[in-house]
């Protein structure tokens, strides 16, 4: 299982950088994605307008100064197109439908698995086309 991001750019944000620290390990051993880390709902927004060449974002839900939620609602007001993946500790339902609702386009709960992770994040980079 590997896969070669060395193009790409993913922003994980993330609060508790032990959590950002397995993310990186993971990105780095099978990926070879550039990471920037954002840890708060705030910087997040901030880097998705500076950093034009952002691919994919792996949000945290429980973030100091803009929540998650608002944080995906607010970068899908100005880049609707770029993909968005949840990623909390919780897992319920009405979670779930409350991230798809802000604008997520995917939801992994933590401690992720390793392959889940990486096969909905090629999924979301490579959609297959649409015939």
């Amino acid at each position: 299982m590997s896969y070669d991001w060395s193009n790409r750019t993913i922003l994980i944000t993330e609060d508790d950088e032990m959590n950002y620290r397995y993310l990186e390990l993971i990105f780095a051993r099978f990926t070879r994605i550039k990471v920037i880390w954002a840890i708060n709902g705030r910087m997040a927004i901030d880097y998705c307008k500076i950093y034009k060449y952002i691919d994919i974002v792996i949000m945290d839900l429980q973030l100091p100064v803009v929540d998650g939620l608002e944080a995906v609602r607010q970068i899908k007001s100005f880049k609707p197109e770029l993909p968005i993946i949840a990623h909390t500790a919780n897992t319920y339902s009405d979670e779930i439908e409350q991230c798809l609702a802000a604008g997520c386009d995917d939801y992994v709960s933590k401690p992720v698995s390793i392959e889940d992770l990486l096969s909905r994040i090629a999924n979301l980079l490579n959609p297959v086309a649409t015939r």
